[in-house]
């Protein structure tokens, strides 16, 4: 497809065991992914620690670096779930290939991901399901001073992340200028701020990311230019993450589940209410920015918990990773549950009536 260069490949799904044995070709994947597995986030991403076994009512879920995160973050740093007896808890992965993959094995319970990458998960045979939303808008193409057209990004360096919609973006963005992606080389990075620091230091040409990085590197890198934010790709409101779960999970803890969705409900109110306060505690201990990008970012990529509205396009927007070659048939409407989300939403109209994005 493109030049790769100093590859971070996402696995091979197709030789994993997504019934939680190891399968022998992955035994060496695995043997890492154990060690961190049992690593919990106490204090946020980036900050790992040794922990105590957990209770039987804790979740276990991992999660991306983006403002799609947000309600996620809060609802992890504010802990709301423990009020219906659970416990939120954080498993840090190395790279943006084992958040996806943790989730296929049953080494977490839930995840937010790009849709992207649990459409591969999904079309490899994973029993998950996509039951709430994450975060909507936010993804953006920044090139480096002078590289202002498409045209100009012939031969240039790529940073992005493999099955992502970070990679998908660029595809399409391409495709509607008339450019093969082949005329492109493709650098897969290992994780959002090893990308940020990439791009910063001339090591890429171009990036696609996430908010708050994408503001924060028009703004520190001089002459940066912003290409799309997606909007003229895709339409206002497009989907970027989404909440998936192991398809157990639904069967035998929709309690705990449901409560975790509540709670980043209770979160997306915080956000659109207290903005400040909410930055104030997720900046430097979440993500990794200034207090600036953070409010300059944030209102372009909001955290919504209920994307019905938005089935459509997730279904149809994996036209694109077919043409990559991720999967080999789209996806049913049954990779999508939105039944507990729906209870949640019956059961708090109060709480979700205050929110200000939903669904349409």
């Amino acid at each position: 497809m493109c030049d790769r260069i100093g590859c971070t490949h996402f696995p091979d799904l197709s030789k994993m065991n997504f019934g939680g044995a190891v399968a022998p070709s992955r035994r060496g994947f695995l043997k890492g992914a154990a060690a961190v597995s049992t690593i919990t986030m106490a204090a946020g991403p980036g900050m790992l620690v040794g922990g105590q076994a957990h209770a039987a009512a804790s979740l276990k879920s991992t999660h991306g670096t983006g403002f799609c995160n947000l309600n996620l973050f809060l609802a992890h740093s504010r802990q709301y779930a423990k009020a219906s007896g659970t416990e939120l808890v954080f498993v840090n992965t190395p790279t943006s290939a084992e958040m996806v993959t943790f989730l296929g094995m049953g080494q977490v319970d839930l995840g937010l991901m790009p849709y992207t990458s649990f459409m591969a998960l999904y079309d490899a045979g994973a029993p998950v399901k996509i039951v709430a939303g994450g975060g909507v808008e936010g993804c953006a193409i920044v090139a480096r001073p002078g590289l202002d057209t498409p045209e100009k990004l012939k031969g240039k360096t790529l940073g992005t992340f493999q099955l992502d919609t970070l990679e998908v973006m660029p595809y399409d963005y391409l495709k509607k200028h008339g450019i093969p992606f082949k005329d492109v080389k493709v650098r897969y990075m290992g994780n959002t701020p090893e990308a940020v620091e990439a791009f910063k230091a001339g090591a890429i040409d171009w990036i696609c990311t996430i908010e708050p990085y994408a503001s924060a590197l028009v703004n520190d890198v001089k002459g940066a230019v912003m290409l799309t934010n997606g909007i003229d790709l895709y339409g206002k409101g497009y989907t970027d993450c989404v909440l998936a779960s192991r398809s157990s999970l639904m069967k035998d803890n929709p309690a705990g589940l449901k409560a975790i969705i509540k709670s980043m409900m209770q979160a997306q109110l915080d956000a659109e209410t207290n903005t400040d306060d909410v930055l104030k505690e997720l900046v430097g201990k979440y993500y990794k920015t200034s207090m600036e990008n953070a409010k300059i970012a944030q209102g372009k990529q909001p955290a919504i918990v209920d994307a019905r509205s938005q089935t459509d396009f997730i279904l149809q927007r994996t036209d694109s990773v077919m043409e990559m070659g991720y999967i080999k048939k789209k996806p049913g409407r049954d990779a999508i549950d939105w039944t507990l989300l729906e209870e949640v939403i019956k059961e708090n109209p109060d709480l979700y009536g205050k929110l200000k994005y939903k669904s349409a």
